[in-house]
């Protein structure tokens, strides 16, 4: 089956959706793509992007996405290293990277015209179907960058035709357990598609669900409407989604009638306990955390009734998935011993950063892959993430990790995101440091969050220092503590 699609006023049945995806592998190939090529999409959310999915299942290509937010320097060298043949962008955001497309690469302008790309629509109306050979279907070439240095293409090999069913009904497990797309559901994905996850998510949604509502931006009080609307039953939340939530009024969130919501998925960044256990009192038991990454895959999930056993778990490794704890030796923790986690999904094909094999070596150990996160491991084989290794604070000898205390911050009225980091402090080594970024129009007090954050965190983790200002984004789209960090280092002979 195939998922019919709504966003906002448009209305796509599935059978017109395959129909499109058919049409655009056809013209893919007569453009002269082949099996293993790669097309970019810098777009907003958009249909388009079912079009593309559609169109890689079918003819073998990878998809790879762009954060629009992106400058042209950014554009130009996702677009180089990932050897995209084709762009797909909307027009209106042709004039800000024209000149970083790299000859030889074609052009479509989405939703208007532009004298230098092809008009996608009338193009894709006038391509016969698809007529070449069975291939390995193909999804999404996510740009990931870590914690340093430019973004790297995450190349996923493809499932050999032989083994396709097998592995397809293991990885149909993995996302049932973990993002809750199952045979006919009512899916609704808000967040942006450049993003890995939600990529991941409306691939699936696509293939499986009876309905998948795609909006244009995440909006607190239209996801409610939606959610009642459709009679969605699965959607794809992340933890600063939660907290705009439950900052709508009381009576706003009792507007809506939810009692259709079966499962919330949640990857990407660790959920605050409270604010976790918030959303279950609201929605009830659906809340479903995931340990994942572009990189591994859906690794571990953890369940309502895991949340409220033990909280702040990432939860359990979903079905064949490996986890391990090692230190920086590579010997294996003990339990509660926090360690570098190592993790493999089977599920999943294996991987290579696009140019870059030896960056995929260096994350290899035994067959194994850390991103760096530190964890720990509970008696009961639970999963508990503390922070990246990157981000961890030595201040007077004493580990710190930003991520507890990020997890209060956020939940200050009128936080729209923050970060905490070490920065130099000639007694100490390194003190904390908090960056908030505030909702628009809206004015915030650190000297009132210094205190507020007194009565919930030990005064060790209590910030001494809090700035107002604009977070800045790395490559992906991601808070880039990095540039954040750097600012304060600079110059200094080494790092704690």
């Amino acid at each position: 089956m195939a998922a019919d699609l709504w966003f906002e006023s448009q209305h796509r049945a599935g059978d017109d959706i395959v129909a499109r995806g058919n049409r655009l592998a056809g013209g893919w190939r007569r453009l002269g793509l082949e099996e293993g090529n790669v097309v970019a999409l810098l777009l907003r959310n958009d249909p388009v992007f079912a079009d593309a999915i559609a169109a890689c299942r079918v003819a073998g290509i990878y998809y790879c996405p762009i954060n629009w937010h992106f400058t042209a320097a950014e554009v130009r060298f996702v677009l180089e290293d990932s050897g995209a043949r084709v762009l797909l962008v909307h027009a209106d955001l042709l004039d800000a990277v024209r000149a970083a497309v790299p000859p030889g690469v074609t052009v479509f302008a989405v939703g208007g015209t532009d004298p230098d790309a092809i008009e996608y629509e009338p193009w894709l109306a006038a391509q016969p179907p698809y007529d070449g050979p069975r291939v390995a279907p193909r999804g999404h070439l996510a740009y990931t960058s870590g914690t340093t240095g430019r973004p790297k293409g995450v190349l996923r090999e493809p499932f050999p035709l032989g083994t396709m069913d097998d592995q397809l009904a293991r990885m149909r497990s993995v996302v049932a357990q973990s993002i809750g797309i199952v045979p006919g559901c009512r899916a609704l994905m808000s967040a942006p598609l450049y993003h890995s996850a939600p990529g991941v998510f409306i691939q699936q949604a696509l293939q499986m669900a009876e309905r998948l509502v795609l909006t244009a931006r995440f909006d607190a009080e239209q996801v409610l409407a939606l959610v009642e609307q459709h009679r969605i039953d699965v959607l794809y939340l992340v933890p600063i989604m939660y907290v705009r939530l439950l900052k709508l009024p009381p009576e706003v969130r009792a507007r809506y009638d939810l009692s259709s919501i079966r499962f919330v998925a949640s990857t990407g960044s660790p959920c605050a306990p409270e604010v976790k256990r918030a959303m279950l009192e609201w929605l009830g038991p659906v809340i479903h955390e995931t340990y994942a990454s572009s990189e591994a895959g859906m690794v571990t999930v953890a369940t309502p009734a895991d949340a409220a056993a033990r909280p702040g778990t990432a939860g359990r490794p979903i079905d064949a998935a490996q986890l391990r704890i090692l230190d920086a030796d590579g010997n294996a923790c003990a339990t509660g011993e926090v360690g570098l986690v190592y993790v493999r999904q089977p599920a999943y094909p294996d991987f290579t950063y696009l140019n870059n094999d030896a960056a995929r070596r260096a994350i290899d150990r035994d067959g194994l892959i850390s991103l760096g996160d530190m964890g720990y491991v509970d008696a009961d084989g639970y999963l508990f993430i503390c922070d990246r290794a990157s981000d961890m604070v030595i201040s007077g000898g004493v580990n710190i990790y930003p991520a507890e205390i990020e997890h209060q911050l956020v939940r200050y009225p009128g936080v729209a995101d923050c970060a905490v980091f070490g920065v130099p402090d000639d007694e100490y080594g390194e003190r904390l440091h908090g960056v908030v970024e505030p909702m628009p129009d809206t004015a915030i007090d650190p000297a009132a969050v210094t205190e507020w954050l007194r009565e919930r965190l030990s005064g060790f983790k209590v910030p001494r220092t809090i700035e107002i200002a604009r977070l800045p984004r790395d490559e992906t789209g991601k808070l880039a503590k990095r540039k954040l960090r750097d600012q304060h280092w600079a110059g200094r002979g080494r790092r704690v």
